[in-house]
């Protein structure tokens, strides 16, 4: 049997982050490598030795960090990034959802088959704790509201499929082989350095470039907007606590607010207006349309003592800042499924 970890202080924790170069993967590492831990960071080969978003960190805290490129899909790359380490989080995954209806099989290969090496590398090396990350899209449509964790999941999407499945594996692999495997399941996270595929950096990328009109797609669902850095700290809580072995559990703030609603909050915020016009390229098939998530967070304040610091407003204004800095990495007049 594996030793049950449970961490009071991160300094010297050897900690491996898989998707470390993507969104929240960077924030991870980052405040990982700042609490002092000893941060292995797997990110996607590339040929330019380009590292994604670990480049635009702090120099002094992306010093610290032990980055090997590689890929989830080979599972030799995630045994080299397993080896030796206390906690894994894996957070590799393609996540895309309107690109998940054109490349289903790489979303399978990625999304299921590089858990799937996870899973096994750390049963093979001992790994003390697994983090896998899940989606609040694995619900689907809400049946109720807020939602739980015992809310029955529904594939809406490939995407969504994907990680339905992989959920599923990684709680195969703690009850199959006793591995101390955790889910945790982030509702819709923004913030800093996300891309402009996701809809907050959209807005605000077509408002920066004094658009009279900005394209969407449906803005009648509603979501549940949590900023990164609450989304980190929830990672941060679910790997400390030896309470959430064999747990799925879900990261949000509580508040569903519509994509109408959101545009309008960040027009306000920019004191700038603009009239939304409905994009047909942007827009989901009717039947994989997610209406409404909303997060029910008891269980992580019951379990984790994990509760969200940031407003909505407050992470709007860091995020609007943020995009107002480096406009030359956003593009608004591309749209990228």
């Amino acid at each position: 049997m594996i030793p049950v970890l449970k961490i009071a202080n991160w300094k010297g924790v050897r900690a491996a982050v898989t998707g470390a170069g993507g969104f929240i993967g960077s924030h991870l590492a980052e405040a990982l490598a700042r609490q002092g831990a000893k941060v292995r960071a797997l990110v996607h080969y590339n040929s330019r030795n380009d590292w994604g978003l670990l480049e635009i960190i702090p120099p002094e805290l992306r010093r610290r960090l032990e980055v090997q490129p590689g890929d989830v899909t080979d599972p030799q790359s995630v045994s080299r990034l397993v080896e030796g380490q206390d906690v894994v989080f894996h957070l590799a995954a393609l996540i895309g959802i309107p690109y998940s209806y054109h490349a289903a099989s790489s979303y399978a290969t990625t999304n299921i088959l590089g858990t799937l090496n996870v899973l096994e590398a750390c049963r093979r090396h001992r790994v003390k704790k697994l983090v896998h990350t899940s989606t609040s899209e694995v619900y689907g449509t809400a049946r109720y509201v807020p939602i739980d964790e015992a809310h029955p999941l529904q594939g809406q999407s490939p995407y969504s499929a994907t990680k339905i499945g992989a959920d599923h594996l990684a709680q195969s692999y703690h009850r199959s082989f006793g591995l101390p495997v955790a889910v945790i399941r982030p509702f819709n996270t923004f913030g800093p350095r996300q891309s402009a595929r996701a809809v907050i950096p959209t807005i605000i990328a077509q408002l920066l470039e004094g658009r009279a009109a900005l394209r969407l797609g449906s803005v009648e669902p509603v979501r549940d907007f949590n900023y990164v850095a609450d989304t980190v700290s929830g990672f941060l809580a679910v790997a400390a606590s030896p309470k959430s072995v064999g747990e799925v559990v879900n990261i949000g703030s509580g508040l569903g607010v519509s994509i109408a609603q959101t545009a309008e909050a960040i027009m306000r915020l920019m004191g700038r207006r603009a009239r939304i016009i409905r994009s047909r390229a942007r827009v989901r098939p009717a039947h994989s349309e997610v209406r409404r998530l909303v997060c029910d967070n008891r269980k992580a304040r019951r379990l984790l003592g994990w509760r969200p610091s940031f407003s909505f407003e407050e992470g709007l204004v860091r995020t609007i800042d943020y995009v107002a800095g480096r406009r030359g990495d956003y593009r608004p007049r591309v749209y990228n499924i």
